[in-house]
């Protein structure tokens, strides 16, 4: 099992952030390309799957945890809002953001794709801009986000489910 990188960011006022976890960078944890990408996420239960990229505005999902896993390419990444941490992934590694937590691609390769998925029922999730408004009144729904029962890398026993507790 890889070593999960672990990104805190306190909320900003338009972004809230996960009020107790991190966010995680699993490097090198999902290599093969899209359709492995792909398998190994529906086979650890995680749903909603789509192939593409990362927006490139600040955004953040109230209600689910999202998982991303770099299909090709590379790039540059905010975590957490306009003042969080840039991480630079590759082909391979895995982000896995849990609800509230800003996200927001600053520069990648031209062939930089992702593979996106989210725990069980978490499948069509909103995604809401760096607003004060929003960030306030989604604070409650954040927090009422489940842990997910299966980490989208590793299943049953990993990062996520060992961290996020």
């Amino acid at each position: 099992m890889s070593e999960a990188e672990r990104i805190s960011v306190p909320g900003t006022a338009g972004i809230p952030n996960h009020p107790r976890w991190p966010a995680l960078i699993l490097r090198g944890a999902a290599p093969g390309g899209s359709d492995a990408i792909r398998a190994r996420f529906a086979g650890n239960g995680w749903v909603g799957l789509w192939d593409w990229t990362i927006y490139d505005i600040q955004h953040w999902h109230p209600e689910s945890h999202e998982a991303l896993g770099v299909s090709a390419g590379h790039a540059r990444v905010q975590i957490g809002g306009p003042e969080g941490p840039v991480a630079e992934v590759a082909a391979g590694d895995v982000i896995v953001l849990p609800a509230g937590t800003g996200h927001c691609l600053l520069s990648s390769s031209d062939d930089f794709g992702v593979v996106g998925a989210y725990p069980p029922g978490q499948a069509a999730p909103e995604a809401l801009r760096d607003d004060p408004d929003a960030a306030q009144a989604a604070q409650p729904r954040i927090a009422a986000v489940p842990p997910p029962q299966t980490d989208p890398v590793h299943g049953a026993s990993g990062p996520v489910t060992e961290l996020w507790t």
